[in-house]
């Protein structure tokens, strides 16, 4: 038996798949603790989960929603996953004392969980919720790739080792993938152990809550489409839920729309044969029904949509979604649109060819078949798992094996919670 401390921001898409992996590490017989917002991982985690109180905001806010390119990208960092990062790291080192782990497994972008790690001596992995970090997308961007090198090099100094060298964002020892070189293309990385596993789906695959689905079965013979723009998006896509919704309902007969409009940005309209509007979806089951997915090019969001060998219309805002969008396109899964000018024209033209045109079909199915060779959760389980193996059986925070801090949780574990 091992134990894996994960490290996660408080963001959905990125928390989602790290808790399918751990649910298989637990089911394998390991170890299990959280270092994040309590909230917010009990809430997608379930089943009680050890969770070790971090410092920090509850999601991304603050940032103006028509903040786009560049200027989105240094918010991100400047402003969000820096702070976080240093808001972080004295609750992650109080949870590597307490929890005493073989392995961190480090969200990419919560360099807290890395920094911390390496200055305490404990082996960490990465994971990688999104394939747009394995692309060298700053290369024609050269003083923005000075500045973000500069920024993780100053948080190093002050919260994890000043002698390391390596990027944190990509651990020496191992970095998970949550998808295949069949949608990233031609990737490029750090020195790092790169492994490849697809999805990881497990934690939500079954998951149908209370979504009403005799309304798929009221229109027989039309497609049915998913449109969303994900959770970190509620207060951008008014414009372009509305025009797409004007898009399905100009098809009305041919297709219908299930939508997720979680802040409410569509007003009152009407659910009928051919729109579902609601605030929450369970997406994963929902996609088994689907025929196109129209989305922001979230990672997870596609991910998931391909899973399903389901063509996508994606309509990328900012941060990783213009890289993700161009992977999409590249793979020959979908067909891309702006976000900012689409109306129900483009977007109606776009559906009518994703849904009808077997190409894109045929180029999502080989994705899906690539996702589920390359083992989603599982395969992330046994790299891990070896991970623990190869570690040092001793190191700064480990003690032998009868000794107090191996037991199970009591009630003093409960005060490392907020």
């Amino acid at each position: 038996m091992s134990r894996f401390l994960f490290v996660v921001p408080p963001l959905t898409g990125h928390i989602n798949p790290a808790a399918a992996v751990a649910a298989e590490l637990t089911a394998r017989g390991h170890e299990v603790a959280w270092a994040g917002r309590p909230a917010i991982v009990e809430r997608l985690v379930g089943e009680r989960p050890r969770v070790y109180g971090c410092a920090g905001p509850d999601h991304l806010a603050g940032r103006p929603p028509q903040l786009r390119g560049v200027a989105a990208l240094k918010f991100l960092w400047a402003d969000f996953l820096g702070p976080l990062a240093e808001a972080m790291a004295p609750g992650v080192a109080a949870a590597i004392t307490a929890f005493r782990p073989d392995v961190v497994v480090a969200d990419q972008q919560t360099v807290a969980g890395a920094l911390v790690a390496e200055r305490l001596g404990v082996p960490f992995a990465t994971s990688s919720t999104t394939s747009a970090e394995l692309t060298d997308s700053m290369a024609g961007m050269p003083g923005v790739h000075s500045w973000l090198t500069g920024l993780l090099r100053e948080l190093r100094q002050r919260v994890g080792d000043p002698a390391a060298t390596h990027d944190p964002r990509f651990s020496p020892l191992l970095t998970l993938a949550f998808t295949t070189p069949e949608l990233t293309g031609p990737y490029t990385t750090p020195e790092t152990d790169l492994r490849f596993v697809g999805p990881a789906l497990a934690a939500r695959r079954s998951a149908s809550g209370d979504f009403p689905w005799q309304w798929l079965d009221l229109a027989p013979g039309t497609a049915a489409v998913l449109i969303t723009l994900g959770t970190a998006n509620t207060d951008a896509g008014g414009r372009f839920l509305a025009e797409s919704v004007a898009a399905v309902r100009a098809r009305t007969g041919r297709l219908r729309a299930v939508v997720c409009d979680p802040g409410g940005l569509l007003g009152a309209v009407p659910t009928g044969p051919d729109v579902l509007v609601r605030a929450e979806l369970p997406q994963v089951a929902l996609l088994e029904r689907m025929s196109a997915v129209v989305c922001h090019a979230g990672h997870n969001t596609v991910t998931e949509a391909l899973w399903h060998g389901v063509p996508l219309v994606v309509a990328p805002i900012r941060d990783d979604q213009p890289v993700v969008a161009s992977q999409v396109v590249g793979a020959g899964a979908g067909v891309r649109v702006k976000f900012a000018r689409a109306g129900r024209e483009q977007i109606g033209a776009a559906l009518d060819a994703v849904v009808t045109g077997p190409g894109y079909r045929e180029a999502a199915r080989r994705v899906r078949d690539a996702f589920r060779a390359a083992g989603g959760e599982s395969a992330a389980a046994t790299y891990l798992e070896r991970l623990a193996a190869a570690a040092p059986v001793a190191g700064p925070l480990r003690q032998s094996p009868h000794s107090p801090t191996d037991r199970a949780p009591t009630e003093r574990d409960a005060h490392a919670r907020q």
